[in-house]
């Protein structure tokens, strides 16, 4: 197995014991600044300013978000909006904070529709593997975790929201575990804590290595069992407005019915999570097929600003080898019981819970230095020494808590116990988005935001296990906020489309935004002509599909 690697491997095994009993190395505060300034993706000036909307002159992003937010609507100029749903509210996103924000509008008297460019559940959220993070050990407090968190985000985190994930995280897990969310647990029921890195103490939850699959489990049964009315297969295409700058609704495209949906409402949550499928740097990702920053798209026309989009997390451990596993997460939690970040030489040159940001770029600078290993695809990684967690910890502990990793390199004859696995960073959360207060509030009255497509709370780099915590304390929060503040129906119009079209006459681009899908993914959005009836699918059993690897 992996001949074309054999001469690493044994430079790695044979090192293996003396690295058992040595201190990873550590890297001081000038050197980490040091090494990401020179290889982390964030800082290699891949940038620029955008020149229409709330932000333009002002902060840089991406080059390939900043296309898509000077982009044009994919709405005809002469569509007239003309609701079809009337709710008061709608929620768009059905990941983890749109199901929490459902759950938590049930029992307030307002009419709720969810819908989901996918189905429900089908997002991030179940990508997350390794823990959401919340104090409860004794040694442990809301303080210490926002202590860890600010140093984590480079001290860029919103204080606000920075405190109030802390402070309600407990409360937010004993929610989840009221729904049935099945956490790890000790043998006199305690929550069995992991560390992460950039946690100073234990602190991290996990469901063995599926947390994310498991919480959005009892989200998505829990959202059933509701009044909540769930449009399925319905792409947000563009949010409406009430001619005076107050958000009133969103058109929908029914991926079933071939045709746009406009929907009023007294009120809109934005749950519409990351975008690492825009592949920023040609870099694999982690995400899910639908996750291209639409949501930011359409906030930043109705006029909101976006805030730390200059900045996103590269997973360190994506999988390199094999080709089908590019991009997939190896959970950071392997790292924490044990298992040793090596170049090809053998040497174990990072502590492997170092800030992800960190580690991300010293993986990259060993590859840039030539100490990486080449895989027959043309792919270059460093070693992950997964043989050391039962080395450390015991026989079949691996196995036991990362059964998700086993299952996934079995299928491929790798079984993560007995060989190590070729890693890379890969793209896997937005740092960034769009901006809001303490009450999940945008700019923009008539919009609310929470989870991935929000800004600020995380500042510059993410610690382990806030994400989920985020879309649990922030989806509930955002529909506390609505119930108090909900506004009354307004007018539907397309004012603020008009508006941001008259301004980007003066930008060349024939750019068209949201993405919706990744071109690789082979999904597109079909219209279908008014005579015709959509077609009945008879070749279900004959289906082949678009390969999700072809990066």
């Amino acid at each position: 197995m992996m001949e074309w690697a054999k001469e690493s491997l044994g430079k790695l095994v044979s090192s293996r014991q003396a690295r058992l009993n040595q201190p990873a190395p550590l890297l001081d505060s000038a050197e980490a600044d040091a090494l990401l300034k020179q290889y982390h993706p964030d800082y290699l000036g891949h940038e620029r300013q955008v020149i229409v909307g709330r932000n333009a002159g002002e902060q840089k992003f991406p080059l390939e978000l900043a296309q898509l937010l000077e982009g044009d609507s994919p709405i005809e100029l002469d569509y007239v909006p003309n609701p079809e749903i009337n709710t008061d509210v709608l929620i768009l996103g059905g990941g983890g904070a749109g199901a929490a924000a459902a759950l938590t509008l049930e029992g307030s008297g307002l009419t709720v529709h969810l819908a989901t460019k996918l189905r429900l559940g089908d997002s991030n959220t179940v990508m997350a593997e390794g823990g959401i993070q919340s104090a409860f050990s004794p040694d442990d407090s809301p303080r210490r975790h926002f202590a860890d968190a600010l140093i984590g985000g480079h001290g860029e985190n919103d204080p606000d929201l920075l405190r109030i994930l802390c402070e309600q995280g407990s409360e937010s897990i004993r929610w989840l575990s009221q729904l049935g969310c099945l956490f790890d647990q000790t043998e006199d029921g305690q929550f069995r804590l992991r560390g992460g890195g950039g946690t100073s103490v234990p602190r991290v939850l996990a469901c063995r290595d599926f947390t994310g699959l498991e919480i959005m489990r009892v989200l998505k049964d829990a959202v059933r069992l509701t009044d909540t009315q769930l449009l399925e297969e319905h792409v947000a295409m563009e949010l409406v407005d009430d001619g005076k700058g107050r958000v009133t609704g969103a058109i929908l495209f029914d991926r079933n019915l071939g045709r746009p949906v406009c929907v009023s409402a007294r009120a809109v949550i934005m749950a519409t999570g990351g975008s690492g499928q825009i592949r920023l740097q040609g870099f694999p990702t982690s995400n899910h097929v639908g996750a291209t920053g639409d949501g930011l798209v359409l906030a930043y026309r109705q006029g909101c600003r976006l805030v730390d989009l200059d900045s996103y997390q590269y997973h360190p451990s994506g999988a390199c080898y094999p080709e089908a596993l590019a991009g997939q997460l190896v959970t950071e939690a392997i790292r924490s019981i044990g298992a040793q970040v090596v170049n090809a030489k053998g040497v174990h040159f990072i502590n492997e819970m170092a800030y992800r940001d960190v580690l991300a770029g010293a993986i990259i600078k060993e590859i840039a230095e030539g100490r990486g290993v080449k895989t027959p695809f043309g792919k270059t990684g460093v070693w992950l020494d997964t043989p050391m967690v039962d080395l450390k910890k015991g026989a079949g502990t691996l196995a036991r808590q990362f059964p998700g990793l086993i299952h996934r390199f079995e299928r491929y004859d790798i079984d993560p116990a007995k060989t190590p696995l070729l890693i890379y960073p890969t793209l896997h959360y937005q740092n960034g988005g769009i901006r809001v207060d303490s009450q999940c509030r945008t700019d923009i009255a008539g919009l609310w935001a929470c989870g991935e497509v929000t800004g600020g709370l995380h500042g510059k780099n993410r610690l382990m296990g806030n994400s989920l915590l985020d879309i649990t304390v922030f989806g509930r929060r955002s529909a506390e906020s609505v119930i108090q503040h909900i506004p009354e129906r307004g007018a539907v119009t397309l004012t603020k489309l008009q508006q941001f079209r008259a301004e980007r006459v003066k930008i060349e681009s024939e750019m068209v935004s949201p993405k919706f899908f990744p071109e690789a993914s082979g999904i597109k959005l079909n219209a279908i002509k008014a005579e015709e009836e959509p077609e009945q699918d008879t070749s279900s059993t004959n289906f082949d599909p678009p390969n999700p690897f072809n990066f």
